[in-house]
């Protein structure tokens, strides 16, 4: 043993109420041996990662001030020396296409079962963590690697895994994040690391057999310090279980502002376990809202759905992504493709294919070496754009991106951002935000919407945009102002119409007064809220 402090039960509180699993079940999932793995985890690292978060804020009060970001200066050496990131370790070769999506038995199965290469099972943005969710889907995750997993249909229908399957990679909750049904020492466990410490206590032995490892995608960084630590976690829990260095592999999302700052120091600092980089959209613009929330008017945002991954902030952040991993011998991996097809609507689904097609044939061709999508039937749609560059080859990893140079300038050019603010834009986001948040609530948090997949991070850009729009004084395109009180008139409108929709009898019986609660706490309080997670925990079980 080692690496650790702290590792017994004592002072340990568990709740051990899991609606959803037998009572057998729950024991298997929360032993004593892995009660006390993760306290161990979160007595050795919980202080750092309060040091750590205290160091988010400090940073966005200096911004405040009239601070702004840059390259780190005290870290250029590092990015001047020569170095790699350990190769890619077994089943993570090929990424060409890699689906997402939460923890339940039937996604499980269906993804693991839907040609993609890789299954990134999600215990954070497309999960609400309420205590049945955390606690069956590390159940889930085992019967899966065990390959004893299935799911029946109310019609009959049964579901099983195929004989070959997508290599499984897990995200846990980001750092922010709290457990309070697991207390250690009186204050609620560290969600990161109940997350990822159960994962790892039940399954590191099991994937090893079987010729893997744990894998994960590690979400909402906003430092090379938050993956230094994520790294002395992966080596302490490495050296507690008797895995040799470097078993543990995880990719890192940029999905914050100033994580794309730091993204080379963020592959040094876990270079031993890296599986490289991933760039999003939704998420990355909430970041960018979030960090100059206090300046709203120098780095405003138009409509949302007007900014595409081509417009100039956005286009540098994934051009330097792409370079950076390639120098360093990482994986770069794309965003998300949301779309839902419908076999209803076949022109909708040709004009959503058509842009679906064409966003992967501009990530393969700027040099990804993979992709994300959100349902299995666009699997082959990725699968075959990736396929007309790669061929036989596994990814892009010797392609070399030195044609790049992306200065700070280019990272914050925000306000060159085409588009403008609109009444339809306005609703739009008050709509899906509502709509989301309630079905959040209800405890599903990857939801469809509109023909898209969206999960945690739609709510997110959603309510920040409002936020900054209300904050810079913006005036939609029919001449309103952008107003707390504009937006509380829309939200109304909006609650009647879904009233009239569904029927008062399932609108009372829904949580559609929380949830626009939720979102005018999030959306029009006087300081713009960290995580709307946050104060939307505090009313789930």
């Amino acid at each position: 043993m080692g690496g650790l402090v702290g590792v017994s039960t004592q002072g340990v509180s568990v709740v051990r109420d899991v609606p959803g699993l037998t009572g057998d079940q729950v024991d298997a999932v929360l032993s004593d041996e892995a009660i006390a793995f993760v306290a161990g985890l979160h007595r050795t690292f919980a202080p750092r990662r309060a040091e750590l978060l205290a160091a988010r804020a400090a940073r966005r009060a200096a911004i405040a001030a009239g601070a702004s970001l840059d390259f780190l200066a005290g870290t250029a050496p590092v990015r001047a020396a020569q170095w790699q990131v350990a190769p890619p370790a077994p089943g993570l070769e090929d990424r060409r296409a890699e689906i997402t999506g939460p923890t339940d038995a039937k996604m499980l199965i269906n993804a693991l079962n839907s040609g993609a290469k890789v299954f990134m099972a999600d215990l954070e943005d497309a999960n609400v963590p309420t205590w049945s969710n955390m606690v069956i889907g590390q159940h889930n995750l085992s019967e899966a690697i065990a390959g004893t997993i299935s799911h029946a249909n109310p019609d009959g229908r049964r579901y099983t895994l195929n004989e070959t399957t997508a290599t499984l990679v897990v995200r846990p909750r980001g750092w922010h994040l709290p457990e309070r049904h697991v207390t250690v020492d009186g204050e609620p466990i560290v969600g990161a690391l109940f997350d990822a410490g159960m994962y790892l206590f039940r399954n590191a032995l099991a994937l090893r057999a079987l010729g893997r490892a744990p894998y994960f995608y590690l979400p909402k960084m906003e430092s090379h310090l938050e993956a230094r630590l994520w790294n002395d976690v992966f080596t302490a829990a490495q050296a507690e279980l008797g895995l040799p260095v470097g078993t543990i592999r995880a990719t890192v999302l940029i999905e914050t502002l100033p994580a794309a700052f730091e993204m080379e120091e963020i592959l040094y600092e876990l270079r031993e376990h890296s599986a490289g980089l991933n760039a999003g959209r939704w998420d990355y613009m909430f970041s960018t809202i979030k960090t100059f929330a206090s300046r709203p008017g120098e780095f405003l945002l138009p409509d949302r759905n007007s900014v595409t991954m081509t417009v100039p902030f956005l286009r540098a952040y994934t051009e330097l992504l792409v370079s950076t991993c390639h120098r360093r011998g990482a994986h770069a991996i794309g965003g998300m493709a949301a779309f839902i097809p419908s076999r209803r609507d076949p022109e909708v689904n040709a004009a959503a294919l058509a842009k679906v097609r064409a966003d992967k044939e501009r990530e393969s061709g700027d040099g990804f070496d993979g992709s994300w999508v959100a349902h299995p039937d666009l699997v082959p749609v990725c699968t075959e754009v990736f396929d007309g560059v790669l061929g036989d080859a596994p990814n892009q990893l010797g392609r070399q991106r030195d044609d790049v140079s992306v200065t700070a300038a280019d990272l914050l050019a925000v306000r060159a951002t085409p588009g403008s603010v609109t009444a339809a834009g306005l609703r739009g986001n008050i709509s899906v935000g509502v709509r989301y948040l309630e079905s959040w609530l209800r405890g599903t948090g990857a939801v469809g919407i509109d023909n898209l997949m969206e999960d945690a991070a739609t709510a997110e850009i959603s309510r920040s945009q409002i936020f900054q729009w209300i904050a810079a004084g913006v005036t939609l395109d029919d001449g309103h102002p952008v107003t707390a009180e504009l937006v509380r008139a829309m939200l109304a409108e909006v609650l009647a119409e879904i009233q009239s929709t569904i029927g008062g009898a399932a609108f009372d019986g829904g949580r559609w007064k929380d949830a626009a609660a939720v979102f005018e706490e999030t959306a029009l309080g006087a300081e713009f809220v960290e995580f709307l997670t946050l104060p939307a925990y505090e009313r789930i079980d």
